[in-house]
């Protein structure tokens, strides 16, 4: 069996977060499988006075926790072109949403993230670090 991997085709890897409303870098989160399921986790926080910021909005065991190394992103499932399924959090606001990843269709360097609550939404376009 032979493997092949085509850089940048595939929404593994760190990712550089963009605020839908400031159009600012925040952070960067690696999106990883673990167990057959997508995963997204803050590995950089890009303005230095919120590195050591806390999930003060987590509830149960992420209260209070570190944002950074945070899991914000957890059990997405492949499903066509799109990563659904699963959920993702905002530690800012202390909310949780429905979740779907899929890469932009026309710059593979671009990742749409996209938050559900019922049938509204809300997108983000974060950029891929090249490492």
């Amino acid at each position: 069996m032979c493997a092949f991997f085509s850089y940048g085709q595939d929404i593994f890897g760190k990712w550089k977060t963009i605020d839908d409303k400031t159009g600012e870098a925040k952070s960067v989160v690696k999106i990883y499988e673990e167990n057959g399921k997508v995963f997204g986790k803050i590995v950089d926080i890009v303005n230095p006075n919120r590195k050591n910021a806390i999930c003060e909005k987590c509830e149960g065991e992420d209260k209070n926790k570190p944002i950074l190394g945070f899991v914000l992103i957890r059990d997405l499932e492949k499903s066509g072109n799109y990563y659904e399924g699963g959920t993702i959090f905002d530690p800012l606001r202390g909310r949780q949403f429905k979740c779907r990843l899929a890469l932009d269709e026309d710059n593979k360097d671009l990742l749409q993230v996209r938050g559900y609550v019922a049938f509204f939404y809300a997108t983000q376009y974060w950029q891929r670090v090249k490492e």
